[in-house]
């Protein structure tokens, strides 16, 4: 009777373990692939934003026409972007609830970008990650 009662707390605990430990750290291995996927998608729509505010000397209207295609990403799902008419891009992958911004600021005729997505801890530091 004993075996079988510490067979079943032992089965318990490892339930316990692939619950509470390994299924959060494979997720958030995933959840930081995909953040990195929807950041690498930005890169076009960056450098063409920052073409046009460098040129007109201004961020208004700078991504007025810039657009990026929703992707289906056979292991994260879909990503989708959105580019403001002032150049801001939000990124954003409801699979791995994840979303990033990019902000333009243009000093001295160069556009530099600032990034910050959620959650933290998918993200890279250079987007206010760890």
């Amino acid at each position: 009777m004993r075996i079988g009662l510490l067979v079943v707390a032992a089965l318990a605990l490892a339930g316990f373990l692939l619950v509470a430990v390994v299924l959060p750290q494979k997720a958030g291995a995933e959840a930081k692939e995909a953040a990195q996927t929807l950041i690498a998608g930005v890169e076009p729509a960056q450098r063409q934003v920052g073409a046009t505010a460098e040129k007109a000397g201004s961020l208004a209207g700078s991504g007025k026409d810039v657009k990026i295609p929703a992707r289906n990403d056979p292991k994260h799902g879909e990503l989708k972007w959105l580019v403001s008419e002032g150049g801001a891009i939000r990124g954003w992958n409801e699979k791995n609830a994840i979303e990033v911004t990019f902000m333009p600021a243009l000093q001295g005729g160069k556009t530099s970008w600032t990034c910050r997505g959620y959650p933290v801890i998918a993200m890279p530091a250079s987007c206010g990650g760890h």
